[in-house]
């Protein structure tokens, strides 16, 4: 389904929504969320992204200069020393065409210690890769959740998926970059189980984590508007770190990893501007990210806000909303 590509410029606030701008969880890590586009279509994909998706409305996109006069600001509010700055996005950050642009502004902002980037990677070149280490990138999440190729790409939706381009990949990374490689696979039990011990091993043969872990296991989980994989129901976390305990004391490598193995800490959390149910007054600026959904602004333009069951609201309108979630200063509201 071809879905509209939404250009979220000033005035729109780039804190409030989850799907763009930016996200401060109240620690050093700030997350920059620059597109919500992705080439793959992973069968256990928590935000539905890809060609396939069935719940997405809209494509959002940022412009550089705006994403870094915001970013600029967190990181004063914040504090300007250890920060990292995460692109994770809810989709492929490589789909962003000033990826390697935004590296490179990130790298100039004073506070930025780590510029890391969470990606499967599948469209990845050498070139780029040498352009994003060349710019400051410092660690690359580099996904791959199975190393068999039809299983690979079962996995990831997509025919043309070749997990052996991403091994070369990972090769040049630890071989001829400045850029740090953590392994990042999703572990979905009853599908890759044995996948899992082979891309532990390929870590390590690799060399990769010089700073940083150099693999860190992700465990299948349900979102409500995520893909469910048939016939699996994920695993408890109990017996998760139990496996990977398990793991670790067989293959001589640390699995179960905090946050300190990333230097990350807490700091002051932006504040929270509205409360759960209190009714505001907000515009609708653009379509909403997901079917039902619009994207609106508060009435002194500071927040973001997604509105639900939203279907017969049109750009442009003024209304009240009951707010129904502001964790992280992600504001989720409902028509009254």
């Amino acid at each position: 389904m071809v879905r509209e590509i939404f250009d979220v410029s000033e005035p729109i606030p780039l804190l409030g929504c989850i799907a763009f701008g930016l996200i401060d969880r109240g620690t050093n890590v700030i997350q920059i969320r620059p597109i919500t586009t992705c080439p793959l279509s992973c069968i256990f994909c928590s935000t539905d992204a890809g060609p396939k998706s069935r719940c997405r409305r809209t494509e959002y996109i940022v412009p550089l200069d705006y994403l870094i006069s915001w970013f600029k600001s967190v990181v004063t509010f914040k504090g300007e020393h250890g920060i990292e700055a995460h692109i994770d996005t809810v989709g492929d950050p490589i789909t962003y065409p000033k990826i390697v642009d935004m590296v490179s502004s990130l790298s100039q902002i004073k506070g930025v210690e780590i510029i890391s980037m969470q990606t499967h990677g599948s469209t990845l070149t050498e070139r780029l890769l040498d352009e994003l280490s060349e710019a400051g990138l410092t660690r690359i999440n580099l996904s791959l959740d199975a190393l068999d190729r039809d299983l690979a790409r079962r996995l990831s939706g997509t025919e043309w998926y070749d997990p052996s381009r991403i091994v070369d990949l990972m090769h040049h990374i630890v071989f001829n970059t400045k850029i740090d490689l953590l392994i990042a696979p999703v572990w979905i039990h009853g599908l890759n189980d044995s996948e899992i011990p082979k891309i532990i091993s390929l870590a390590k043969d690799l060399g990769a984590g010089k700073k940083f872990p150099p693999i860190g296991i992700q465990k299948y989980l349900i979102h409500k508007h995520g893909r469910r994989v048939r016939n699996v129901k994920p695993m408890p976390w109990k017996d998760f770190y139990a496996q990977l305990r398990l793991w670790e004391s067989k293959l001589g490598i640390k699995l179960v990893l905090s946050p300190s193995d990333f230097g990350i800490h807490k700091r002051p959390a932006i504040p929270i501007l509205y409360r759960r149910f209190e009714i505001i007054r907000v515009e609708v600026v653009g379509p909403g990210w997901l079917r039902g959904e619009a994207l609106a602004v508060t009435e002194r333009r500071d927040r973001s806000v997604t509105i639900v069951n939203a279907e017969k609201i049109p750009i442009g309108a003024k209304l009240k909303v009951r707010v129904i979630s502001n964790k992280n200063n992600i504001f989720v509201a409902e028509p009254i």
